[in-house]
């Protein structure tokens, strides 16, 4: 029951056309589309593209009367195409068809081709019929330019004291963008637009924030819990928006984030942590399209069983659904973990956890990959880069803090995980190094980082950072897809917070399949650029850099971190060094005076830059009553 359509290609990467047959603002004129052809009589169906299936999976052409589907490529004749065999065009007139639906946008250069072959009186039609406005196109001459459907999903929700913020900058500023403006739907649970608006950026690098609260206010809004789209017209470099998200409450009790959604839908997810005992665990199935979520459209298993649980619930479009994980699957608990067979109809998704105290914490889970398989070359990598793939974390202080980690299989192709970690003081000492064997897919290996530690002589600057490596001592494979859930509560108040991420290699002039990755041109990725949105005052904002090498690197970082204004004025900077293999734990309050922190006032950014080396970061607010937020960074 999986949407059969072509959304993403690790190759060629994202891909447009699914944007833009799914766009919110394409659905109405979707519908008027399909009701045209539907009252038509015949109609024969001209697929040049191959887009046709796809755009059967989004808009089912069930009530057209199909008279024949005919291709261009001969090596497609004869193939099934909607339940008929394709034909060549050059039949076309012969078809009886009193409508030509060509599938295809831009479509006046294919339509010229086949004005020849038309069936006498027939009329054409194209997709052009349901094309967006130029308004809400950056590059009109090419409509699946994906630089026309720079857009993203995030969770958004307000009410009963919860409220949610989008931070991030005009990024595309930096790529020659001029004037970039973010177009905006709102949709509540049921799949309904309840707000719309266009928010200008900045002509400069400077912030962007949308708060639910202030969208409730101006729209006069009820309660909500849904997902908010948004569409970058006039950007440049980039065709995702990508953001962080943070959530809070009108207690101080309430601090949690997360960030962009990965603009993709997917096959499988992995990642989603069972409930503890008294916990209670929500996977938010937000629907990415037009067309409804079927009944068991979406189900889970515990990774390393293909049993599947189908989920009763059916989704609207664009409808958002609170999967309750423990109710679904009441036998498991943490650190069972579970993979999500999302059917390609979501980005994505965020889950929630709330705890017995009622503190709440949010993360997503990840991408699990089907196209890969293990790769023989891995084991020899440490003969050229030495640790090869490395998935960095933080340890956090830990007299304040509890951290751990759990491995989490996210290919299809992993069914095993030959895994290690290091743990490393910030001063770049290696202070424990930990063999976790040749794991098997179904096992779930638990990590509490700061008890190891405490029973190893703990880390002398307090704080520090985590690696987890692969390791062929006890056999195995690997394909270089390594991912692992950093959990992380306060020792007095129980509030925790988690996130994931996947391995890199790091910081040597030697590559290996696209790696060391860089976000702009080819590899190696050797610099850093981290966008570190900053919390309004009483809330400061806390900074975890780490700076791995795979082979040895420079001795130090040279890193600056750059204060910015809300307009993308630089206010202020300092420069900090990190010795390799070594972290920074930091805070803004802290690592900027009061006089500098005034002059950038709200909206202020800071750029953590460095063009020395690779940095990996995390982020995350902090208030004074003991809750804190904690996820990643993602640069541009």
């Amino acid at each position: 029951m999986a949407l059969d359509i072509e959304t993403f290609s690790n190759t060629t990467g994202g891909t447009a056309f699914f944007k833009a047959i799914g766009h919110p603002a394409a659905a109405a004129p979707a519908a008027s589309l399909i009701a045209h052809l539907a009252a038509a009589g015949p109609v024969a169906l001209y697929d040049p593209n191959g887009f046709a299936a796809s755009f059967a999976e989004i808009h089912p052409l069930d009530d057209i009367d199909l008279a024949g589907v005919f291709v261009q490529k001969i090596e497609d004749v004869g193939t099934p195409v909607l339940g008929k065999a394709a034909q060549p065009v050059t039949e076309l007139a012969a078809s009886g068809a009193k409508l030509v639906f060509l599938v295809a946008f831009d479509a006046e250069r294919p339509a010229s081709h086949i004005a020849h072959l038309m069936p006498e009186g027939a009329e054409l039609i194209t997709l052009d019929a349901m094309r967006l406005p130029d308004s809400l196109l950056t590059n009109p001459a090419r409509y699946l330019d994906p630089i026309n459907f720079a857009t993203n999903f995030a969770f958004f929700r307000d009410g009963g004291g919860l409220h949610t913020r989008l931070s991030t900058a005009n990024y595309w500023a930096r790529y020659g963008a001029d004037q970039v403006t973010l177009h905006a739907w709102l949709f509540d649970g049921a799949g309904a637009v309840i707000a719309r608006w266009d928010e200008p950026a900045p002509r400069n690098t400077g912030s962007i924030a949308i708060d639910s609260a202030a969208v409730r206010a101006r729209f006069g809004l009820p309660d909500f819990a849904g997902q908010l789209f948004l569409h970058a017209v006039g950007a440049r470099g980039h065709d995702v928006v990508k953001y962080a998200l943070d959530l809070y409450g009108d207690g101080d009790d309430v601090l949690s984030c997360t960030h962009d959604a990965n603009a993709w839908p997917a096959d499988r997810y992995a990642g989603l942590p069972a409930p503890r005992a008294g916990e209670r665990v929500v996977l938010w199935v937000q629907n990415s399209h037009p067309c409804p979520i079927p009944a068991k459209g979406v189900g889970l298993n515990r990774m390393g069983d293909e049993e599947v649980v189908w989920v009763d619930e059916a989704v609207p479009a664009f409808g958002s659904f609170a999967l309750d994980v423990g109710a679904q699957m009441p036998g498991l608990r943490w650190p069972d973990q579970i993979e999500v067979q999302a059917g390609k109809y979501f980005v994505r998704p965020r889950y929630e956890i709330t705890g017995e105290t009622g503190r709440s914490r949010i993360a997503h889970v990840n991408v699990e990959r089907t196209d890969l398989k293990p790769d023989p070359r891995i084991p020899e990598l440490s003969n050229l880069v030495g640790k090869g793939y490395v998935l960095p974390a933080p340890v956090l202080p830990l007299d304040t803090m509890r951290s751990a980690l759990l491995p989490t299989p996210m290919s299809t192709a992993q069914t095993t995980l030959p895994l290690a970690l290091r743990i490393y003081d910030a001063g770049g000492r290696e202070m424990h190094t930990e063999r976790l064997g040749c794991l098997k897919r179904s096992d779930s290996a638990w990590v509490a980082l700061d008890e190891t530690l405490n029973a190893n002589g703990g880390l002398p600057s307090g704080y520090g950072h985590v690696e987890l490596l692969y390791d062929f001592a006890d056999g195995g494979e690997a394909d270089g897809w390594l991912h692992a859930i950093f959990r992380y509560e306060d020792r007095a108040t129980g509030h925790a917070a988690e996130t994931s991420f996947g391995a890199h290699i790091f910081n040597t002039v030697l590559t290996y399949k696209n790696e060391p990755q860089s976000y702009t041109g080819g590899p190696p990725g050797l610099s850093t650029r981290l966008f570190l949105r900053l919390g309004d005052a009483p809330l400061d904002t806390q900074c975890h850099l780490i700076y791995t090498s795979a082979t040895s690197w420079l001795a130090h970082s040279s890193t600056d971190l750059i204060l910015h204004d809300g307009d993308g004025a630089e206010v202020a900077r300092r420069h900090v060094e990190i010795p390799c293999n070594g972290s920074l734990l930091w805070r803004y309050g802290e690592m900027f005076d009061a006089g500098d922190r005034k002059r950038a006032g709200k909206g202020a950014y800071v750029i953590v830059r460095d063009t020395s080396c690779r940095l990996f970061g995390y982020h995350g607010l902090v208030n004074g009553a003991g809750a804190f937020s904690f996820d990643h960074m993602f640069g541009f």
